[in-house]
């Protein structure tokens, strides 16, 4: 699993009035994302999983995922908020929309932009078992290993990173830096 660096305050973006300065750059980000997909595909030999995005924040990372997995498989999301146009996540999922594939028996990777507490993740784990799948697994481009209260079993992290705030590569700040091909953190932080 990849540490991030930080990388020095020249590079900066403003959003809703907030600045924010670079932390991951789309080339590590890459880089790590290609590691996954090879780790995916390794362990899905010969089967044909179902990446099941949770949107918003996860589709750019699931986009670049599937690019990277070299073996069959499908997709489908699904889509929940907890966070709102906070920075904090509320603990209070809601379903926004529902996954239309059937996943009886079938392997299922959860691909999340970032987890935090565990929470929604916790949710999410609960609610996929109720599909009575073969297997489930949860990738991650981001971890908050300091903001866990409930621990959940995350096979695919991108990035461990501290308890920050964190815009760009599909995450964003009242729907606004989800575009950004990098991750960037408040620059007070």
């Amino acid at each position: 699993m990849s540490e991030p660096t930080v990388i020095p305050a020249e590079k900066t973006v403003e959003i809703r009035g907030e600045r924010f300065r670079l932390f991951l750059d789309e080339t590590a980000i890459q880089a790590r994302v290609a590691e996954i997909g090879a780790e995916i595909s390794h362990t899905y030999e010969g089967q044909v999983p179902i990446l099941i995005g949770v949107l918003n924040g996860s589709f750019m990372f699931i986009a670049d995922l599937m690019r990277a997995i070299d073996i069959p498989c499908e997709i489908d999301f699904w889509k929940l908020s907890s966070y709102g146009a906070e920075k904090v996540s509320s603990g209070r999922v809601h379903e926004l929309k529902k996954i239309d594939a059937d996943l009886e028996g079938r392997h299922i990777i959860i691909v999340e932009d970032i987890v935090d507490t565990g929470l929604s993740m916790q949710y999410i784990l609960d609610r996929m078992q109720e599909h009575n799948p073969a297997s489930i697994r949860v990738a991650t481009l981001l971890h908050k290993h300091e903001a866990t209260r409930v621990d959940v079993q995350l096979d695919y992290v991108g990035f461990r990173i501290p308890h920050l705030f964190v815009i760009g590569y599909g995450l964003d700040y009242g729907q606004q830096g989800r575009n950004l091909p990098e991750i960037y953190i408040l620059d007070d932080a």
